[in-house]
């Protein structure tokens, strides 16, 4: 139908702008983290300039540092290391390794230092201290080699007794902001996922009581003229009238199975042990003296006995749907085989038609409410299949193969009664 057609091309369109608004946001971000480095770097560079200014600098030399103290200061958020020629690590900024217990341990060991008194009870805190600076070593080393292996090369700084090397890395900011678009992506999906599953299960809901009210309706419907047929059944038997009233009865006996099948919609069906290949012998039947005569129907049993916990009257409906549609997809010509699976655990019912085949867009929705093939038709008869194999016997059902050559095939899995008896 064409809201299903529609609906493939919405999704289309949604996938692609989804597409579209993740490029661009990864773009944007992109370039903003680009010029955010470049900033850095410069900052850098100026940490760099006031860095050797302040280091060659002599007591006698008169001038205002403050400004170059003010820069030297004021990096709060980019990580530096400070080398010399020997490789030594003389200054270090912004390099998170100290836990709030950590920092307690180190503040107690200055004190003791500046007492310049061991205290008997602060030996555990002078060792725990020395420990702890053993480790930050490592860690200060550890880092270092980390940011000459990066790209972001040093600055070199000339000095009058030597040269010194500044190394960083990115700061906070800009690690965050460049993870930013996979936090973006990953909420997003969070909430349109949780907002799918939410609006399918109210719609799912809402499909279920719409089916429910016209099953208990159609029902109603049939259950009026049927009760007047009865009566005039009657008043022909008193006139002797026996093939008509016999083929009446036929009508009238398949216009209360009608009622029964849609009566027990809506509602939890009662399960007995049945025969399923009896079943389908018997639908066959039925429809063999109501369709083309140009219609083959041929059963494929290996076995006559295959008991499964059915509704008959629900299975049966099922059965007929299936087959009804396969007559149309042959217009009226062609082969219907109907074989059986026994299973370990479950029966498989094989209804394939020589047809036309299922259209490949609609082969995902051709179980949903509204959908078919055909030019006239409502598309409820594969939805209620679905519904009474799945929901009432817990079983499967679905297209094992459709092509326009080979026809199309569907599965009926029910769950398989290894010991019966006959209801």
């Amino acid at each position: 139908m064409n809201i299903y057609s529609k609906k493939q091309v919405w999704k289309v369109a949604l996938s692609i702008l989804a597409i579209l608004i993740s490029v661009a946001s990864l773009f944007i971000t992109n370039r903003l983290v680009k010029e955010l480095k470049h900033e850095e770097r410069k900052k850098i560079e100026i940490w760099a300039q006031a860095t050797k200014k302040l280091a060659n600098a002599n007591i006698e030399d008169v001038g205002d540092f403050s400004l170059a103290l003010k820069v030297v200061s004021e990096n709060t958020n980019i990580p530096v290391i400070l080398v010399d020629e020997c490789d030594s690590i003389l200054e270090t900024r912004h390099l998170s390794f100290y836990s709030s217990s950590d920092s307690l341990v180190l503040s107690n060991y200055q004190k003791i230092i500046y007492k310049s008194k061991l205290i008997p009870k602060d030996s555990v805190t002078i060792h725990k201290a020395k420990k702890l600076m053993n480790r930050y070593r490592g860690f200060l080393r550890n880092t270092l080699s980390k940011m000459r292996e990066s790209d972001d090369k040093p600055i070199e700084i000339n000095l009058i007794k030597g040269k010194q090397w500044i190394y960083y890395k990115d700061s906070k900011l800009l690690n965050n902001l460049r993870y930013y678009p996979i936090y973006q992506l990953i909420f997003i999906t969070v909430f349109v996922f949780i907002g799918y599953m939410f609006f399918s299960s109210a719609r799912k809901s809402e499909q279920n009581q719409v089916w429910a009210g016209m099953a208990k309706e159609t029902a109603h419907q049939i259950a009026t003229p049927l009760s007047s047929l009865m009566a005039w059944l009657e008043l022909i038997k008193d006139g002797k009238n026996e093939d008509m009233v016999f083929e009446m009865q036929k009508d009238l006996n398949r216009l209360e199975t009608i009622a029964d099948r849609f009566s027990k919609i809506g509602s939890k069906p009662k399960l007995q042990s049945h025969n399923v290949i009896l079943l389908v012998e018997k639908s066959v039947k039925y429809l063999k003296s109501r369709l083309s005569q140009n219609t083959e129907f041929i059963i494929d049993n290996n076995t006559n006995k295959l008991y499964a916990d059915v509704n008959k009257t629900l299975l049966e409906w099922v059965i007929e749907n299936i087959c009804k549609n396969a007559v149309d997809a042959m217009q009226g010509k062609g082969k219907i085989k109907i074989s059986f699976l026994n299973n370990p655990y479950e029966i498989q019912i094989i209804i394939k038609d020589t047809g036309k085949g299922i259209n490949k867009v609609l082969m995902n929705d051709i179980f949903k409410p509204g959908v078919t093939t055909k030019k006239r038709g409502w598309g409820l008869g594969l939805s209620l299949s679905k519904r009474i194999i799945e929901d009432y016997h817990k079983g499967k059902i679905f297209i094992k193969e459709s092509s326009a050559r080979e026809g199309t095939s569907f599965v009926i899995s029910l769950p398989k009664k290894s010991q019966a008896t006959v209801s």
